[in-house]
């Protein structure tokens, strides 16, 4: 079996480094790059990076359709996904944004499947739920077919409006929640509880989305992404999509985390740990905005425009690769790299014993400035 090498992939500095990767791994990926990445559960939110970056987009693109509406957050969206269909669990999600396979509810024919005791007539000749003879929810939010029809939007620009595509129904539930007319102010509680309740006619069901919704703000998982545009708002949704993900030496690929090797050079194992190493989160959260890094973070610091320590923190913008080394003007000896979130702050995978985690660019002394690779 060949021997794996460290993250500097050389001999002389494996003792040093404290974050590493498999050599040997490929390094082909493409935005939102299949199943494996847009399944892995963000850690701390339980939200897949790619359902993540619809919820967020949704909630901006709102406006568009209801400007009076106040108050549409995306953790009102994730929490009304979560308790339809734990956001596409099971299900992988392509860069486009379509979950395959479809999520289909029962015929709801008054039997109590689902819950459902009056029968739904067939609205859609089986369009989108698959039954010509019996109505089904559809997608993610689990729309029926008949409100897709009178309030689905086109969420991914593709001319086409479907259900079964993330961004199209998560700016669809948007549209529905914020309500016609004057629009709603989910600002105010009783106001965001009675458009929950209008999605599903149950006070039990209102607690348990009012619960999710308390849960994601609590995270605060995307805070630091409002305002952020482009790839780099693709780069730290993957990257804060996978906070409290663990820390495996050698984990981690473009396809999200994964178990690593042995050992650090405190003796670390990651082959029984399933989750990143500096590098692998920086690989992952690169490939889902279409961008290949190599696997290394010594390698990473060539890729792009390198941004001199000498320039400081204030140089980076959000979104940047951020290194430290031992000669901060030397690429050969960086030994570590995180993802620049702003406000002196950076989204990345320390060492082992950790987690994914939001930490000051200063937790580090040996600051060796960082990359913009777009």
């Amino acid at each position: 079996m060949k021997r794996k090498m460290g993250c500097l992939g050389m001999v002389l500095f494996v003792a040093l480094v404290c974050c590493a990767g498999p050599m040997t791994m490929s390094m082909s990926a493409s935005s939102g790059s299949g199943g494996t990445a847009a399944n892995a559960t963000a850690a701390g939110a339980d939200i897949p990076a790619r359902m993540l970056t619809a919820y967020i987009a949704a909630a901006e693109n709102v406006r568009s359709y209801r400007p009076r509406c106040r108050g549409m957050q995306w953790q009102v969206l994730a929490g009304i996904a979560k308790v339809e269909s734990g956001h596409a669990a099971g299900r992988t999600v392509s860069s486009d944004g379509d979950v395959r396979p479809r999520i289909l509810g029962p015929r709801l024919d008054g039997s109590g499947a689902g819950g459902n005791t009056t029968p739904v007539p067939d609205t859609d000749r089986g369009r989108w739920d698959g039954d010509p003879d019996g109505e089904r929810a559809v997608g993610p939010f689990q729309f029926l077919p008949s409100t897709f029809r009178s309030v689905g939007k086109d969420g991914n620009d593709d001319r086409a409006r479907d259900p079964h595509n993330v961004d199209d129904a998560a700016l669809s539930a948007a549209v529905y929640l914020c309500g016609s007319g004057r629009g709603r102010d989910l600002t105010q509680r009783r106001q965001l509880e009675w458009a929950i309740r209008s999605y599903n006619h149950s006070w039990a069901y209102v607690a348990d989305v009012m619960g999710w919704i308390s849960r994601y703000k609590t995270t605060g998982t995307t805070a630091s992404v409002e305002g952020i545009t482009g790839k780099a708002r693709t780069v730290l949704a993957a990257a804060l999509g996978q906070r409290g993900m663990p820390y495996s030496w050698g984990g981690g690929s473009v396809n999200g985390p994964s178990y690593g090797i042995c050992c650090s050079p405190g003796g670390s194992s990651g082959e029984r740990i399933r989750g990143f190493d500096c590098s692998g989160l920086t690989s992952y959260a690169y490939a889902q905005a279409g961008i290949t890094l190599p696997r290394t973070a010594a390698a990473q610091a060539g890729a792009g425009r390198r941004i001199p320590a000498s320039a400081g923190v204030k140089a980076l913008q959000p979104g940047d690769l951020v290194f430290y080394g031992y000669v901060p003007t030397s690429d050969g000896t960086i030994h570590h790299v995180g993802i620049y979130l702003g406000n002196g702050k950076m989204i990345n995978a320390l060492r082992p014993g950790t987690k994914v985690q939001v930490d000051p660019v200063s937790v580090m002394s040996d600051y060796a400035g960082g990359a913009r690779p777009w």
